[in-house]
């Protein structure tokens, strides 16, 4: 019996061709595949302005900084998310203020509006494993108090909210193309922004601050990184994004059979929801109740050849965030998840068998 793990990325035959090409060809670097990437995802995102990073943690550091979010200021984010999250609005100096997530596993926009200050320059919300935040109450009460929305969407390419796909509207939004996500350009990330004005900031952040007037006299004015996209890489996204919606649909098939064969009683299953792409399946296992710890239940699962990951365990329970004050009991369902979650195999090789194998190996080790 072959292993499954919780991931694996679908590269075809003809990507990995293009990838030969693009070697053979010398430009390695941002060059025509990343201008061809760029204009592709624009598309798929109803024609918005798209920049492509080398990783969604740069898209998202970026757009803090053209938000000009800085020393002294505040963004609202979940407690229950990747550490990337927050880790970004701290190197930009601002500090995270989290807030408690809901049982969807997104920001509970019921209690956002307690955590805003004068300091609060923006929200950071996360679409939690390809479900939607209720998009229309969060960019109400942020433009309520003009505030910024920065969207963590590394889970949610392909996600809708009312029929329209996350990142075709909205202010600032980040994609993720690691391997482990719906699509890869093996390890990159994008963002989607509204403000045409912010285009050349955004260039001058993600290369050097470097910028040329008409004659190609270089100036910088400002300390950029550098967070290019390579010409490999976005050959690899052209190929990614041409089957990225036959993807989520196999992934949709594969959770609708995870809710089908499910026997394990006693734990909590994802939230369904309109426009999910289901990155992950995460269901929650109360560990204690069923007399077994995490770790116990991921090595049995290994055992029977079933790869398991842990996403998430609460931000704020980390050192780095500790240090900011925050302590155990502050967001209790963050908390709970955080103790309580694992990430069962989900992608778009998997077979409705692999489910079925999957749900008895769980029912097995559970009991």
């Amino acid at each position: 019996m072959d292993y499954l793990p919780f991931t694996r990325p679908s590269i075809d035959e003809e990507t990995i061709a293009g990838v030969a090409e693009v070697l053979r060809s010398g430009w390695l670097a941002t060059g025509p595949n990343v201008a061809k990437f760029e204009s592709r995802l624009s598309e798929y995102l109803g024609g918005r302005q798209v920049k492509s990073f080398t990783s969604a943690t740069g898209a998202l550091e970026v757009a803090l900084q053209v938000c000009d979010i800085g020393e002294g200021d505040e963004v609202i984010t979940p407690a229950m998310s990747f550490t990337a999250t927050p880790n970004v609005i701290m190197r930009v100096g601002a500090r995270p203020v989290f807030v408690d997530v809901d049982s969807s596993r997104n920001l509970d926009l019921d209690r956002v509006e307690d955590a805003i200050t004068e300091k609060t320059r923006a929200i950071m919300p996360v679409h939690f494993a390809g479900l939607p935040v209720d998009c229309d109450r969060l960019y109400e009460i942020a433009k309520r108090h003009g505030l910024r929305v920065i969207e963590d969407a590394a889970h949610a390419i392909g996600s809708e909210f009312r029929g329209k796909k996350i990142g075709s509207f909205g202010d600032l939004v980040s994609f993720s193309f690691h391997p482990n996500k719906n699509m890869t350009t093996i390890e990159g990330g994008a963002l989607s922004f509204a403000n045409p004005e912010e285009s050349a900031k955004l260039d001058k952040l993600r290369f050097h601050g470097i910028s040329k007037d008409e004659q190609g006299n270089m100036d910088v004015d400002l300390p950029g990184g550098k967070y290019n996209l390579s010409d490999v890489a976005a050959r690899v996204g052209i190929g990614q994004l041409e089957k990225l919606d036959s993807f989520n649909e196999k992934r949709r098939k594969l959770v609708n059979r995870y809710f089908e064969c499910w026997k394990a009683e006693g734990c909590e299953l994802p939230s369904r929801g309109e426009g999910h792409t289901w990155h992950m399946f995460a269901p929650l296992i109360p560990f204690e109740k069923f007399g077994i710890s995490r770790s116990e239940f991921i090595r049995k699962m290994h055992e029977k050849k079933i790869g398991v990951g842990v996403h998430y365990p609460a931000l704020h329970l980390f050192s780095l965030y500790r240090e900011l004050g925050y302590r155990e009991g502050d967001f209790p369902h963050a908390e709970k998840i955080g103790r309580e979650t694992v990430t069962l195999p989900l992608f778009p090789m998997m077979e409705e068998e692999d489910v079925e194998r999957v749900c008895e190996a769980v029912s097995e080790v559970l009991s």
